[in-house]
């Protein structure tokens, strides 16, 4: 199959579910409110591209590039991150849905998580340091030999950590969220005096 180089074009509101993205390298693209769910991106490269609005639910990402791509009001379930090619992996993430993806193994350092919901997200010994996590939910996310040093936390929730299982030197979290560090000692808080 012949690979096709794209650079600086606009993809505006087409299904690629039926009709799939032609296999190759995408540079400075938008790919805006288009439909990628179930979709083979294997082996595809993403440079400096944006995907606004898009739906990528159970898209496979083999071996599939990633670099210094965003993603803005996605919904984005069960993919699996941590099959993509690792060289130059580098994404962020603005009000997207990313319920049952998989970032296990991956090395995503300083990636900003904002406005998103990311329940039952497996963060298995995942590389976060100096990630931010911006008014997140996280409940039921796994954080299971996770590097989470120097990341932010504060204003995200429904969040459970182990500090004895995950490295969290220096990350940053709200009073409000000391809760979800102390889980595993099933102790209860209470503001009242």
């Amino acid at each position: 199959m012949e690979h096709v180089y794209i650079e600086e074009k606009t993809f505006d509101k087409i299904n690629f579910k039926d009709n799939l993205l032609k296999k190759g390298e995408y540079e400075n693209c938008l790919f805006r409110n288009c439909d990628f769910s179930e979709s083979d991106l294997s082996d595809y490269r993403f440079t400096d591209c944006e995907f606004s609005g898009c739906n990528l639910s159970l898209a496979k990402l083999m071996k599939t590039a990633f670099r210094d791509v965003k993603f803005k009001g996605c919904k984005m379930l069960g993919l699996h991150f941590d099959d993509c090619n690792e060289f130059g992996l580098s994404f962020n993430f603005d009000n997207c849905i990313l319920d049952h993806s998989s970032f296990y193994e991956t090395k995503i350092r300083k990636t900003t998580f904002r406005n998103g919901r990311l329940q039952e997200v497996d963060f298995s010994a995942c590389d976060l340091t100096g990630s931010l996590f911006d008014n997140c939910d996280l409940l039921n996310a796994t954080f299971d030999n996770t590097v989470i040093e120097k990341a932010d936390f504060r204003t995200s929730y429904n969040y459970s950590i182990d500090p004895e299982n995950n490295r969290i030197r220096k990350a940053k979290f709200s009073i409000r969220g000391i809760p979800g560090l102390l889980d595993k000692y099933d102790l209860r808080s209470d503001d009242t005096i």
